[in-house]
């Protein structure tokens, strides 16, 4: 088994040097890169000597006659350029880096990376870490809650329904589920908002933000508070969008269990319901369970809680990557990717390392040996 998990860990770099490797050749090959966005800029404004980021385009810039044919060439590399000054294009790539081959800046972004040293923004002129670590704790504190409340929550439920199965508290629950599959977290969200943040009934909730104006002045006491105060909404409405799958998982992998013949065997030989329950259908049951929690934990933490986050006014992670492919800031969008798919990587590792423990039966490493 540690074989197997030095290999897995050897493999990581590898896989995420081909996530990097695909999304980058994706992503330079889609319309409306930085450069553009800033000729339609200055085509909207009328002027082709802008300043953009210090550099001046104005300055030893040729037009008419003197122009000669490969700065035509740059100019007409890019939509809308026509009748601005090449020497202005020319600043603007290698301002942001376009005026080296697409190999070379692959593999000078990449071994930036290994140090995790991911630039600047290209419109915010912070950088990208620094980005991260102030999105970081609003996406983190979402995502982990809300992925232990939905595994608190659907577990129980999913065992509880499966024993149940065809009784009428199975049957009233299910209601509760079909109506989680059915209805998207945001819209969860805007039911809470106007129930419960000043909508329309009642003010008990905050709407925006993660932590009160005057956070700083409180007790610890009152920080705590404070905190799960404003977590409340945004996490019951991802809890309520999220848990419906995770229970039907459950149930369906218990029942699954107890249908088999070592069930059978072991009420023969007189163990009672819950030794059976728990001694040997529990650890089967929940390996199919744990094995996504990986996804369901990344899918929290990075994408699952976009919208929440633009309804609840939460400067997340989720809302930096979307405003960063948006706006083709091309420094957000691989560092995120590149912390993404490594935390990505390094959890299904760990879910495969869970898997042993549940169940000492099952080695990977077993295969190869």
């Amino acid at each position: 088994m540690f074989q197997y998990f030095l290999r897995r860990l050897a493999l990581i770099p590898l896989t995420l040097f081909g996530i990097m490797a695909v999304n980058f050749l994706f992503v330079q090959l889609a319309p409306g890169g930085p450069v553009e966005q800033i000729i339609a800029k200055l085509q909207d404004g009328g002027s082709a000597t802008a300043k953009i980021g210090g550099t001046g385009a104005g300055d030893g810039g040729m037009t008419g006659p003197a122009l000669h044919k490969q700065d035509y060439a740059v100019a007409s590399k890019y939509r809308g350029a026509q009748g601005l000054d090449p020497a202005l294009i020319k600043e603007l790539e290698e301002q942001f880096g376009f005026d080296k081959p697409l190999h070379e800046r692959f593999f000078s972004m990449m071994k930036s990376y290994l140090s995790f040293d991911f630039g600047k923004s290209f419109y915010r002129d912070t950088p990208v870490t620094e980005l991260i670590r102030e999105k970081m704790t609003v996406s983190v504190s979402l995502g982990v809650w809300t992925t232990l409340i939905i595994y608190l929550v659907s577990i129980p439920l999913g065992i509880f329904k499966a024993v149940r199965d065809g009784s009428k508290w199975d049957a009233v629950s299910s209601w509760a589920i079909i109506v989680g599959y059915a209805v998207p977290a945001f819209l969860f969200a805007m039911m809470l908002i106007v129930l419960f943040c000043g909508g329309r009934y009642f003010n008990w909730f905050p709407l925006r933000g993660l932590f009160s104006e005057d956070w700083n002045q409180f007790s610890a006491a009152e920080k705590i508070k404070d905190y799960f105060w404003h977590l409340a909404m945004p996490v019951c409405a991802m809890v309520a969008g999220g848990f419906a799958g995770l229970t039907m998982l459950t149930k369906n992998s218990f029942m699954e269990e107890i249908s088999k013949q070592y069930v059978l065997t072991a009420k023969a030989k007189g163990l009672s319901s819950t030794a059976i329950l728990y001694g040997h259908v529990f650890r089967n049951a929940m390996l199919i369970v744990l094995a996504g929690f990986p996804a369901v934990l990344v899918g929290m933490l990075f994408t699952g809680s976009v919208l929440i986050e633009v309804i609840f006014s939460l400067d997340g992670l989720g809302l930096l990557g979307f405003e960063a492919v948006m706006t083709r800031d091309y420094p957000v969008i691989f560092g995120t990717l590149y912390i993404f798919g490594l935390i990505g990587l390094v959890l299904n590792l760990i879910s495969d390392m869970t898997y042993h423990l549940v169940d000492p039966r099952i080695d990977f490493g077993g295969r190869h040996e």
